[in-house]
């Protein structure tokens, strides 16, 4: 058949660099062809081993990540999420992806996109959506633009999320002049499966008919991967057709059509469309299953007159499954999808042979070996030079004590707590449905990790998205260990064991060497933590260019970390303070350095020393420790040291509980200011009823994790001994203003 395909003179070396290829990748392609691509291949080959697509300059250094574990039903990549085994029947699937440059050009639909791809990614694998989660990042919160960014994308997500009803338990926003101009937006969704009834993203079996179901597919998005695979400039904002637009109410209908037809057993496989579309959802299932693919593009529903093969194969139209069906049965698949007023068409088959073929207007537009297209397999695979960052020598050697540290404490906490990164992000989560389907244990803001409870059984799942890009930017792989390492912390204090994680790594130009280097090794230094806490990772995403023309984004693999809860009544920890006298506890590391903190930032503007010490072994004997703790109920509330330091977490305890405390950290070793406002990793305030104090001491004199006793919840007022004395009405007010007093001034 590829004999019939005629080279057209326009497909030249210019145009290949024009669709993001190198000169190498186009002579590659010619050798593998045998020939000239068509412009439709030239098409196909640009989407799929776009960055975006084919992980090519990633995928070497992704394999080294720990990928295994036993409570994995599938592996890394595998799928398209990962699946972990939650006892009684059930399977979680779960998953986080960017949508970082669409956000950056057209704030609300790249939001809402984002969050309508990654709950296909769940739904596909036959697991219902459960819960959503987020991690957000944005510059300045004085620049208009950056308001007008948060302002779209948190109303994108909402009003998708919304719409579509699963509820959002957990997230993050920060503020930092690096995103300034390249926003982050990670979107991450939870899914349960029973066991037995999972789909996998694969074509097989010669004759079976392979269906397009969901919406009509037009032209927008054309080319939105190859957009992910660049970095921002001012012709961006023309590339403003690559961005979807999404309908979270034909999603709702795509998701129970789809749960519904896996329940008549007539599908082989079934995959979503999202990056390039058709291309990849045809490719990789085809690559999947061995064997062949026949398209018919005319067959294809178009909502637009005149599209082109290339357009049709290219196009990024939301709402839209690819299924392969048994056949003779695929009517009753095309029957459900028309119950639910979408499409179900036969647009081809599974035939003999290794290439995917596609068709239109009776001739053959491409044909390609699918094993070509995908990632791992005949997509390019490349190791980029590295160099270590000459910044580094100078960050991590700057002398904190250096500088003049203001005395008044009290002002420095004020200024701390009115900081966006440490201020209550309830104006971004109120615009959230946190409650639907009736599951949420603890909504956003309420715990350190999100809950909620798994219907039919005691359990509950509890997530968290989590990375300090700041720690990364100054000590790659220690970074890389903290972002794991507090993500893993922050579900244990909610009362959950850690048991995997998804990851989205957001980084610059993999092309610069001491991106690439940055890269590997806060990758490595995931790896390390992962393996300590026995959290494998279970798949991901990887986000390149992530540059405006002045400078790259802080470094950030955003860890999204996954818990399981045995008794959803029993187990669940807050952070807020509940009853005078309660005894409030400092368990964990002491508190030394001030390097990469919030502190150094609000107070002396300065982003400079080396990321907290941390020691994983010590870690997990603290997580261990403080989790039995939880799970026998000796601990009444729970809340991880970060931003800001001991003292912060002490001033929102108090906040979320309304209630004051009496302490005093002369118990502490340190400095008065790395006492209180060190970033110091593995450390944990907690409290306990006064009658468990000799129970609790010994519990974590055996465990060997320090125990220092602070003080008790008491009055109306957080009082550190002879530094602190702040009001807990005045210091919510300070907390919960930040924002919304921000957000007035919002331009549209």
């Amino acid at each position: 058949m590829s004999a019939n395909l005629t080279p057209d003179p326009e497909v030249t070396l210019g145009l290949a660099l024009e669709h993001g290829l190198t000169e190498e990748e186009f002579e590659m392609i010619k050798t593998r062809l045998g020939r000239f691509p068509t412009f439709t291949e030239l098409g196909v080959y640009s989407v799929m081993w776009s960055e975006h697509c084919s992980y090519k300059n990633s995928i070497v250094e992704l394999k080294k990540l720990p990928s295994e574990g036993e409570n994995l039903l599938v592996g890394a990549g595998e799928e398209n999420a990962g699946l972990v085994d939650l006892g009684d029947g059930l399977g979680c699937a779960f998953k986080i992806e960017s949508h970082n440059h669409p956000s950056a050009i057209e704030p609300y639909q790249g939001a809402a996109t984002g969050v309508g791809g990654i709950h296909r990614d769940i739904f596909t694998m036959g697991a219902r959506p459960v819960a959503s989660l987020n991690s957000l990042r944005f510059g300045s919160m004085e620049n208009p633009r950056v308001r007008y960014l948060l302002d779209g994308v948190v109303r994108g997500i909402g009003d998708y999320g919304n719409s579509f009803g699963v509820p959002v338990i957990a997230g993050e926003v920060v503020f930092d002049e690096s995103y300034e101009g390249n926003p982050l937006v990670n979107a991450m969704s939870i899914g349960l499966v029973k066991e037995g009834e999972t789909a996998s993203a694969i074509a097989e079996g010669i004759g079976n008919p392979v269906i397009i179901v969901g919406a009509s597919t037009g032209r927008d998005g054309i080319h939105g991967a190859t957009f992910a695979s660049e970095e921002i400039s001012e012709e961006s904002e023309a590339k403003r057709p690559s961005v979807q637009v999404g309908d979270p109410f034909t999603e709702k209908l795509l998701l129970e059509a789809s749960l519904e037809v896996l329940q008549t057993g007539a599908v082989v496989g079934m995959q979503d469309m999202g990056a390039a579309g058709i291309a990849c959802s045809s490719s990789e299932m085809t690559a999947k299953g061995g064997q062949g693919m026949k398209v018919d593009l005319d067959k294809v529903p178009a909502r637009e007159d005149g599209m082109t093969a290339y357009e049709l194969l290219l196009s990024e139209s939301q709402e839209r499954m690819l299924i392969v069906a048994e056949k003779g049965r695929e009517q009753e698949i095309i029957d459900v999808y028309e119950k639910w007023d979408l499409h179900g068409v036969v647009i081809g088959e599974v035939v003999e042979g290794d290439k995917v073929t596609y068709w239109k207007d009776g001739e053959i537009k491409a044909e390609i070996p699918a094993e070509h297209l995908v990632l791992g397999g005949g997509a390019p695979q490349y190791i980029r030079e590295t160099k270590k960052p000459a910044y580094l020598d100078e960050v991590q050697n700057f002398d904190t004590n250096s500088i003049d540290h203001p005395e008044d404490h009290n002002d420095t906490l004020k200024k701390l707590l009115g900081s966006p990164n440490i201020a209550s992000k309830k104006w971004v989560h109120e615009q959230y449905d946190t409650t639907v389907r009736t599951n949420t244990v603890t909504p956003p803001g309420a715990s350190d990790s999100g809950v909620i409870r798994i219907k039919g059984t005691k359990k509950g799942l509890v997530a968290k998205t989590d990375c300090n890009g700041r720690y990364v930017y100054l000590n790659p792989r220690k970074g890389g260990q903290i972002a794991v390492a507090e993500s893993a912390r922050n579900v244990v204090c909610s009362g959950a064991k850690p048991m995997a994680i998804t990851n989205c790594l957001n980084f610059g130009n993999p092309y610069k060497p001491e991106v690439y280097w940055t890269f590997k090794e806060a990758l490595g230094g995931m790896s390390d933590a992962c393996r300590a806490l026995n959290t494998p990772v279970t798949g991901g995403n990887v986000s390149f260019y992530n540059e405006n023309p002045n400078s790259a984004i802080f470094p950030s693999p955003i860890i999204g970390m996954l818990g399981v809860m045995e008794d959803v009544e029993k187990h669940v920890t807050t952070p807020a303070f509940k009853d005078e006298g309660d005894i409030v506890l400092y368990i964990g590391a002491e508190r030394k350095g001030l390097g990469g903190s919030e502190y150094l930032k609000v107070i002396h503007d300065l982003t400079t020393g080396d990321a907290p010490e941390l020691d994983l072994n010590f870690e997990v004997k603290l997580q261990t420790a403080l989790l039995t703790a939880i799970q026998t109920g000796l601990v009444t509330a729970a809340h991880d040291i970060s931003d800001g330091g001991l003292a912060t977490t002490l001033a929102e305890m108090a906040i979320f509980g309304r209630k004051g405390a009496e302490v005093s950290v002369e118990t502490l070793s340190g400095s008065t200011h790395e006492v209180l406002f060190s970033e110091a990793q593995s450390g944990v305030v907690i409290t306990i009823s006064a009658p468990e104090l000799e129970t609790v001491k010994h519990h974590f004199e055996e465990a060997g994790v320090p125990m220092y006793q602070l003080g008790v919840v008491k009055g109306d007022n957080l009082d550190i001994k002879e530094l602190i004395s702040l009001n807990v009405s005045e210091s919510e007010e300070i907390y919960e203003s930040v924002i919304p007093k921000a957000m007035t001034e919002k331009v549209s």
